[in-house]
């Protein structure tokens, strides 16, 4: 499967863009990274993420579905605009209620638990919203790009959602791109072990284009992370300004190599990386709900995100 575009050419034949964190957390901070990048090319842009935030600021299991949130504007069941009074129905806030009241805008919100098809009529409501004609899915760290046999992945249930989904839309016509910020920057999938990815990509024709860190976005974000939570995101700007070696993250849990090639972003086409790459987004494309993507992934021997969350819990929740 060979992509005839380049980055260039998506990005002049777009005017405004909207720019997801596709795991969740803190990777809306990515995405204003990669939505930098597109203003600086003369794009506006708007801001997402989805509505699962770190087990460690939210304890209850999973995705936050629009029954269990308050301040919110539904645009559709499966897609709310954040505003920075937005909270869990536990009173925990959302990365991207603080990265509204920090950009003075509203923020998109999609919830997974409707699978693929969920996220893909979510979308199409937020883009009718926003009037934009580019969609970017950004990954940070790179473990979308896993294929599923990595030894350090833990987290593929929600980048495989959202990849399908972006793979859905792309094969539909619709100007879509996938971004990759902070490669290795989440200790799940080894740097080695993403650059092979990315040759596979790129000798299918799916590797886009690259775009690194500027001294100017280093600036913004070192801020934003003071307010926004993040540590994988927080691993570019690091690097950025000189960090090197390895450093530990998720609680003393993770690895992470610190390199200056972190800084970089790389922009994919979704189909070819969900065709080329994407064993666990495959396994998952048909499933219309979150349950069933959650099987779907055991089916082929992953354990996710979702059943580590519901471990701890029950852990917490045990007497004595």
């Amino acid at each position: 499967m060979k992509a005839q575009v380049s980055l260039e050419q998506l990005v002049r034949s777009s005017a405004r863009a909207l720019v997801i964190g596709v795991g969740g957390g803190g990777d809306v901070v990515g995405a204003l990274a990669v939505a930098r990048f597109l203003e600086f090319c003369g794009l506006e842009f708007r801001l997402g993420g989805l509505s699962w935030e770190r087990s460690v600021f939210d304890p209850v299991p999973g995705p936050r579905s629009l029954s269990e949130v308050e301040e919110v504007r539904p645009l559709h069941p499966y897609a709310w605009l954040a505003n920075p009074k937005s909270r869990t129905f536990t009173g925990v806030p959302f990365a991207e209620s603080k990265m509204a009241e920090i950009i003075g805008g509203d923020i998109l919100l999609i919830d997974i638990h409707g699978g693929v098809d969920g996220v893909v009529d979510g979308l199409a409501a937020a883009r009718k919203e926003f009037q934009t004609d580019l969609l970017v899915g950004v990954d940070v760290g790179g473990d979308s790009l896993a294929q599923g046999d990595e030894p350090g992945l833990r987290s593929p249930l929600a980048d495989s959602i959202m990849l399908a989904a972006y793979a859905e839309l792309e094969r539909r016509g619709e100007r879509v791109l996938w971004a990759v910020f902070g490669y290795g920057s989440d200790g799940e999938m080894t740097t080695e072990e993403i650059e092979i990815a990315l040759y596979k990509v790129a000798q299918a024709g799916g590797l886009l284009g690259a775009w690194g860190l500027t001294n100017k976005t280093v600036s913004e974000l070192e801020q934003v992370v003071q307010k926004v939570p993040t540590e994988a995101s927080a691993i570019p700007v690091e690097c950025a300004r000189g960090a090197w070696g390895e450093k530990r993250i998720r609680q003393d849990r993770r690895r992470v190599k610190l390199t200056p090639l972190t800084t970089l972003t790389f922009f994919m086409s979704p189909g070819v990386v969900f065709h080329t790459l994407s064993r666990p987004a495959q396994a998952l494309r048909s499933c219309a709900s979150l349950e069933e993507a959650n099987e779907a992934l055991h089916s082929i021997g992953l354990k996710t995100e979702l059943d580590l969350e519901r471990e701890r819990f029950k852990e917490k929740e045990r007497p004595g």
